[in-house]
């Protein structure tokens, strides 16, 4: 049984240099949440067993959880990149349709004059009126238009810590075309990652309860910043470290019980 115990430990150890190789490898990567594996005993014993004699059978991967804690705010000073200082996610309108939620907020304008990340995704707002003041909790897709009422052309865009996004013209107005709405989760570990730095709702996380900017948990917007990856290096390689090391021991096991047992049939009567 010690054969197995160990080899539990091995695929454990390889489970944790998986999840601290990924969040290494993603430190650069804007929006990005790290990833802790945490283990879980087993053991194996009936019902009418003396539980001062139940043996522990090893551990299993329990979960692999996202820490969803602030990462470090870096200034690009581009009107486009945003950044929450709160709990809240953006949403974006997949290719196909489905919903993404996103806390990285490198933004650009498509040829349409839509507000797109780097995948085509487009941002989801809240309508506004000529005040900015939202209109409605029905979520759209956010289009520029090219020209204003009067006539003018489009000549630049804004986006205010209250999560209004402006468009300026050439006749020097300025109109809302619409409010950033924010998702928040009851449980946002159990988002389900989709890459790119996206997640998506599912059973264990919860629906979105989508609010404004600056409104409680959802946290303000800072424009010309964007959110780095919240994982710590050093922190990083005293688990990979740690990892090694766990790795390391359970082959000495196996290795170990490999040789008792040789001895044992090398056993002569």
């Amino acid at each position: 049984m010690s054969f197995y115990t160990s080899l539990n430990g091995l695929k454990n150890a390889q489970s944790s240099l998986g999840t601290i190789a990924h969040n290494i490898a993603n430190s650069e990567t804007y929006g990005f949440k790290r990833g802790r594996t945490e283990f879980s005993e087993m053991v194996a014993g009936s019902a009418n067993a003396n539980p001062r004699t139940i043996q522990g059978i090893g551990a299993s991967v329990e979960a692999i959880t996202q820490n969803f804690s602030l990462g470090p705010l870096e200034q690009t000073g581009a009107a486009l990149d945003l950044a929450v200082t709160g709990d809240g996610f953006f949403t974006l309108s997949g290719e196909n349709g489905e919903t993404l939620y996103t806390r990285s907020g490198s933004f650009t304008i498509d040829e349409s004059g839509g507000i797109v990340d780097s995948n085509g995704n487009g941002l989801r707002v809240f309508p506004v009126d000529a005040t900015g003041a939202p209109t409605g909790t029905t979520l759209q897709t956010l289009q520029i238009p090219a020209q204003n009422a009067a006539g003018a052309a489009y000549a630049g865009v804004a986006v205010g810590k209250d999560g209004v996004v402006s468009a300026s013209y050439a006749d020097g107005s300025v109109e809302p075309i619409g409010m950033v709405a924010l998702a928040s989760f009851m449980a946002p570990n159990g988002l389900k990652p989709v890459g790119s730095a996206n997640w998506q709702s599912t059973g264990f996380s919860g629906e979105a309860s989508y609010g404004e900017p600056g409104n409680g948990q959802y946290g303000a917007l800072l424009s010309g910043a964007l959110e780095r990856s919240n994982v710590d290096i050093a922190e990083e390689l005293v688990g990979l470290i740690t990892a090694q090391r766990n790795f390391q021991a359970n082959a000495k096991a196996i290795d170990t019980a490999t040789q008792i047992s040789q001895t044992v049939i090398n056993l002569r009567t």
